[in-house]
C-alpha cells in the first residue's frame, strides 16, 4: 500500500470513530495525476445520496500531457463501498454531529482507494488539550534523550 496523500488537518479537526476503505471512480488523467502525487484532500468531505457515496472537494491537479480530456479538479467524484457499509453509514452520519471524512487516498494493488473516517467535530479546547498533550510529550522525550547521552 503506497500512500499518495494524507488528510493532516482532518486528524486535528476530528475524533475519529470509525474508518472504512473506498475505491473511487476515476478517468484515466485523474489516476495518473494521483499516480504523480498531485492530489489534495485539505477541504474535501464526503456526503451520502440517495444510497451512494460521493467525494467533494478533493482536488486532483490537471494531468500535464491529458490535454483537453482533463476534467473539472474539484468534481464530485463518486466513492465505491458495499451495500451493508453504506447503509451503516447512513445511519450513523444521521447522529448529531458526525460526518464522514477521507484521511488519505492510497494505491493497493493498481487502483486508487480513500481511507474514509466516520468523525465527529472537536471542539476548540479539544484541539487546545491535544497540542498541550503533544508538546508535553515532544518535552519529555527530549529531555529523555539529553539524559540518555550524559
Amino acid at each position: 500500500m503506497k500512500v499518495i496523500a494524507r488528510n493532516k488537518k482532518a486528524l486535528h479537526d476530528y475524533h475519529i470513530e470509525d474508518t472504512y476503505e473506498a475505491g473511487i471512480v476515476l478517468t484515466g488523467t485523474e489516476i495518473k495525476s494521483i499516480r504523480q502525487g498531485r492530489v489534495n484532500l485539505r477541504d474535501s468531505f464526503a456526503r451520502i445520496d440517495n444510497g451512494e457515496v460521493f467525494l467533494l472537494n478533493m482536488h486532483i491537479s490537471p494531468y500535464e500531457q491529458g490535454n483537453r480530456f482533463n476534467p473539472d479538479p474539484t468534481r464530485t467524484r463518486k466513492l465505491l463501498l458495499h451495500k451493508e457499509e453504506i447503509r451503516k453509514l447512513i445511519g450513523l452520519t444521521r447522529q448529531k454531529g458526525y460526518t464522514l471524512v477521507p484521511l488519505d487516498v492510497h494505491l493497493r494493488n493498481g487502483f486508487a482507494k480513500v481511507q474514509l473516517a466516520l468523525a465527529k467535530g472537536k471542539k476548540q479546547y479539544d484541539k487546545r488539550a491535544d497540542i498541550a498533550k503533544r508538546d508535553a510529550q515532544r518535552e519529555i522525550e527530549r529531555r529523555l534523550k539529553d539524559r540518555q547521552f550524559r
